[in-house]
């Protein structure tokens, strides 16, 4: 298995659809198995195949749930129908995202409570499981990643100025930039033992 870079915002295979998974092949689960292992090189609680590069609809993800999903898995050509978030400012303490395509940074995000995903698993059977609480916005937040858009893009006004700021201050407003896990130092600071861990994905 092998760790991949993590392309960064700019980067346009993040900002471009990812085309269906053709093919249930050995490379299919050999690129898998490399998102698993970036991930937890990472310390990711999910992993979306264009952040490594790869514009194919497939995303895994390593998170504990109260749903009965296995707490690691991927989907392959998935659907994801997520309940409307309920109205009013989010919380900045319980309702922030981070991205390991964003990296180092968190911002508020209200999403829905509840999620319904479907597609099919590296053998080709179908899967189809109900997803909750932040489990669901895990679900949500790779599933954006597969039609072009980041957390970022849904932030409210006030967030996403400070988002552009960000990505003005970072040089992220072009292509180029990656991360790689286990070898850079940790943008989210999970080398510190003291750092508190977003939700990263």
């Amino acid at each position: 298995m092998t760790i991949h870079p993590i392309t960064i915002w700019g980067e346009p295979v993040l900002h471009t659809r990812a085309k269906p998974v053709p093919e249930f092949d050995q490379d299919l689960r050999t690129l898998i198995e490399d998102m698993y292992e970036t991930q937890e090189a990472a310390r990711g609680v999910g992993l979306a195949a264009p952040q490594i590069g790869v514009g194919l609809r497939i995303f895994t993800w390593h998170m504990a749930n109260e749903d009965g999903v296995p707490e690691l898995g991927h989907v392959i050509n998935p659907f994801v129908k997520a309940s409307k978030p309920s109205d009013g400012e989010p919380d900045r303490e319980h309702e922030s995202e981070g991205c390991l395509s964003f990296p180092g940074y968190s911002f508020p995000l209200r999403r829905g409570q509840h999620a319904t995903v479907t597609g099919y698993d590296w053998d080709g059977n179908e899967l189809n499981f109900e997803a909750t609480g932040e489990f669901a916005r895990c679900m949500q937040h790779e599933y954006d990643h597969l039609n072009g858009f980041l957390y970022v893009d849904r932030l409210g006004q006030r967030w996403k100025k400070k988002a552009k700021k960000v990505i003005k201050e970072e040089g992220w407003d072009g292509p180029g930039h990656t991360w790689l896990p286990g070898t850079d130092t940790d943008p989210f600071g999970h080398d510190d033992e003291d750092a508190e861990e977003p939700a990263s994905s």
